[in-house]
């Protein structure tokens, strides 16, 4: 598998027995056992380029996954042999890091007490291997395609005001009626003013007038908190307002995104025994403090 592999991703026989520092007649007769055990022919050869058949394709996909597996299994047993310490660096979100990252890091230095953390806090997306970091916590619908990720948990987006403003401007019922009222814009926002729901009769979206645009989710929230207007946050950072009766959820039948906490790296190879052992420990907290969100 990991030859037949080697080819599809070099795409030559040449450059597979390079990487894989073998011989080029090795590399032809693995393939071509591969090929006798399945009892398809896996690759189209030509004198120019390699292609992969139609079962190619099946197996390719199916194999690199389980070598994946493999690897990431390897690299488990041997972290649990191996001494955890040295630097991690971490990125992640200004708010969420201070809310929720920040409590943690005693307990996990109380576990790993030869393990430095380096923390830094961030809105941006950032580039991990350029900028050095080993893991960044993204809040996210969809992990970037480029990492390798684990989700620690979910957090849905809340649509929400305080009782004092609903109470002089009155409580919308319907997406569109938020064009009139006072909304406190997020600027990350990705489709910007423009605000989309999933209501009892499909997709719904509103085109907002924000009084107030920030950056920072937690200035939402303190306007929000002040009476300013209506916000659009994740259950995260207002979940404890909700829950006290300082904000009040807004039309819950008409739904916003639900985003992914994830953890992620720069690749599943070689994964250093202090990274895995920190998000084993972060994958074991959200698990429980998932459900509030």
């Amino acid at each position: 598998m990991r030859v037949f592999n080697a080819v599809v991703d070099s795409g030559s026989f040449i450059r597979a027995a390079e990487a894989l520092d073998l011989s080029k007649a090795a590399v032809s007769r693995y393939i071509a056992e591969l090929e006798g055990r399945l009892g398809v022919r896996l690759l189209h050869r030509t004198t120019r380029r390699l292609s992969l058949t139609e079962e190619g394709q099946v197996f390719y996909a199916r194999s690199k996954e389980l070598l994946a597996g493999l690897d990431e299994a390897e690299a488990e047993i041997t972290s649990r042999s191996v001494a955890v310490s040295g630097l991690v660096r971490i990125n992640a979100p200004v708010t969420f890091g201070i809310r929720h990252l920040a409590p943690l890091w005693g307990e996990f230095r109380a576990r790993y007490p030869e393990v430095t953390l380096d923390v830094t806090l961030a809105d941006r997306v950032i580039d991990l291997v350029e900028e050095g970091y080993d893991l960044a916590i993204r809040i996210a619908a969809l992990p970037s395609s480029t990492l390798i990720s684990k989700r620690l948990a979910t957090t849905r987006m809340v649509l929400c005001a305080s009782p004092q403003y609903l109470e002089a401007h009155g409580v919308p019922t319907q997406p569109a009626e938020l064009a009139d009222h006072a909304v406190i814009s997020y600027s990350y926002w990705s489709t910007k003013d423009e605000w989309h729901f999933d209501g009892p009769a499909g997709p719904a979206s509103v085109k907002t007038n924000p009084c107030m645009h920030t950056n920072s989710g937690d200035t939402c929230r303190a306007a929000a908190l002040a009476h300013q207007g209506v916000i659009l946050q994740p259950g995260f950072l207002v979940g404890d307002d909700l829950a006290s009766g300082a904000l009040v959820e807004l039309m819950p039948e008409f739904r916003s995104i639900e985003l992914g906490i994830y953890a992620v790296y720069p690749t599943r190879k070689h994964v250093s025994p202090k990274v895995r052992v920190l998000i084993e420990f972060l994958s074991e907290h959200f698990a429980m403090a998932a459900p509030r969100w």
